[in-house]
């Protein structure tokens, strides 16, 4: 007999008879989710439930904890979750963290739902993108998806379809334990290994069919969010955004004033395009945007018109208002703190006041440099100067020169034209002493 095939055949035999070797070799990858749910948690999930499909991994764990977020984000979320062919575990934890809002819709989506104990869960309003302030009839539209929503994810899952309702229209909240005895959760557990132990044999429906978790001995690989998710994570921040704006408005205004400074123009383009990737997420109120300009408008004017300091007032409430209205959401995370906006209506006058104002008054400061510079310097013509040609002694310098009228030697002139290298000046009155 071959002895090839004879050692092939002893290993597979071993590796049918030893039960633990299948398990051994399992691999459970986890990934944090926290912060308010946006644009950039979306390919942070989207990126792990790939990258586990490709390594064959057993399932993968979402670490929950979440205020809420964008209802649009919250549906790819779901949808890439639902068309995973690797199981999805949410796990609502450490104790202290809770799954509000988007969190609820996320966590009955999983294959498999748990919690720590000192967890909570409830409190589902939906926030959507947009600009304008939703009507009552357009708010209801919105509720009433939700509604349906949530629920054909309860139903599908066999969790509490009613409970999630009462989620969405009245904002109900559980503990850990009353999610669990509600049905609103699969298990309260208190550590990552605990819940590798506690769903190990439990049978869930993926993409392509049925699958049994082999949780229990499996390797667990943590997976970090790449560095490009974190800074995108970090600019998405309203507070970062808003600042983020102010800086580029600043940047704008001081090369629009002082042309050429080219540096000021550059960074503050960048700043306002990378500003408006994280605003476009948030709902936008334009009565907002259009204070905060009026404000803007307002600090510039006041350099041109010399109210004082009414223009300087008004610019600033203007400021302070339509930085407070500017993101039109009743949750907290996505508002704008005002630990940032009192500082930056303090910057945004101390600006226009001082650096713009700078710049304006060196702009209408006289020149003094180059041909231009010589034009209304004194001097003392050094030989008799007429129509045709002359001598004048002008700062520092001996300049051929002519004048309409005669001047004699030693009279104090005045330069009132430059052609190439000769002057044209006038005589000055009797008495005036040359500069």
């Amino acid at each position: 007999m071959n002895p090839i095939r004879t050692l092939q055949c002893l290993l597979l035999a071993c590796g049918l008879a030893w039960p633990g070797a299948d398990a051994a070799a399992s691999r459970v990858d986890v990934i944090s989710l926290t912060g308010p749910i946006g644009p950039v948690s979306v390919q942070h999930v989207s990126a792990a439930i790939a990258r586990a499909e490709d390594d064959r991994s057993e399932c993968l764990v979402i670490m929950l904890d979440t205020p809420g977020g964008l209802l649009e984000s919250t549906q790819l979320i779901i949808k890439d979750m639902l068309a995973s062919n690797v199981p999805v575990v949410v796990y609502v934890a450490p104790s202290g963290a809770g799954a509000g809002s988007a969190g609820v819709f996320i966590t009955m989506s999983a294959h498999v739902a748990a919690m720590a104990p000192g967890t909570s869960i409830g409190a589902a309003s939906p926030v959507g993108i947009g600009g304008a302030v939703a009507d009552s009839t357009m708010q209801e539209k919105i509720e009433n998806f939700s509604v349906s929503y949530i629920r054909s994810i309860a139903d599908k899952h066999g969790r509490n379809a009613d409970w999630a309702e009462q989620a969405v229209r009245k904002a109900e909240a559980l503990t850990d334990r009353e999610a669990v005895e509600q049905n609103v959760v699969d298990l309260n557990v208190a550590t990552l290994d605990s819940l590798l132990v506690r769903i190990d044999g439990t049978v869930v429906e993926v993409r392509e069919g049925s699958r049994v978790l082999r949780t229990k001995d499996a390797e667990v690989s943590i997976r970090e969010m790449s560095w490009h998710h974190r800074v995108l994570n970090v600019l998405s921040n309203p507070n970062i955004a808003y600042l983020l704006m102010m800086l580029g408005f600043y940047g704008l205004i001081y090369e629009f004033i002082n042309p050429g400074a080219i540096f000021p123009g550059v960074v503050g383009g960048m700043c306002i395009v990378i500003g408006l990737f994280a605003l476009q997420t948030l709902p936008i109120n334009y009565a907002g945007l259009l204070l905060l300009l009026l404000g803007l408008g307002l600090f510039v004017t006041e350099l041109f018109v010399a109210s004082g300091g009414l223009l300087t007032l008004g610019g600033a409430v203007s400021f302070t208002i339509g930085s407070m209205m500017l993101i039109d959401s009743p949750d907290p995370y996505l508002r704008i703190s005002l630990y940032a906006i009192i500082p930056a209506v303090i910057a945004t006058a101390a600006f226009t006041l001082f650096a713009v104002g700078y710049a304006l008054k060196a702009q209408k400061r006289r020149t003094t440099t180059g041909s231009q510079g010589l034009i209304g310097e004194t001097g003392r013509a050094h030989t008799d100067v007429d129509s045709r040609s002359g001598k004048v002694f002008v700062h520092g310098e001996y300049w051929f020169a002519t004048s309409e009228a005669p001047i004699e030697p030693e009279t104090p002139v005045r330069v009132v034209e430059v052609n190439g290298l000769r002057l044209k000046v006038e005589s000055l009155d009797s008495g005036t002493d040359a500069t």
